[in-house]
């Protein structure tokens, strides 16, 4: 016997039509059609899930996309929102150094 030959124990792999072994058939069930050795209502459940989870990534990485957009435009926002404060908080400074300045002047005269 060849051990080196593909083929299962009860199907040995031949190429020559006249050795392989017939396929039996049950009355059972009609020929051809594959029966279930678990049920399958389970695993096509997960299946839908998968394939609608699979549907709704791209909405959902766009989702987060923008979400990370607006967050930096907050963020963008606050900056400009500060750096314009510390110019104006500046500008108050100078204007009240040079009212005390000319209060000083006034009053020296």
């Amino acid at each position: 016997m060849n051990l080196h030959r593909a083929g299962t124990i009860d199907r040995p792999h031949t190429h020559d039509p006249q050795k392989q072994d017939p396929m039996s058939t049950t009355t059972s069930e009609p020929a051809g059609s594959a029966t279930t050795d678990f049920p399958t209502a389970g695993a096509y459940a997960s299946r839908q899930n998968r394939t609608l989870e699979m549907q709704l990534m791209p909405e959902a990485l766009a989702r987060a996309h923008m979400h990370e957009q607006l967050r930096e435009a907050e963020r963008e926002r606050r900056a400009i929102h500060l750096v314009s404060a510390r110019r104006m908080q500046r500008r108050a400074e100078r204007v009240s150094r040079r009212a005390r300045r000319a209060l000083a002047m006034a009053v020296m005269q």
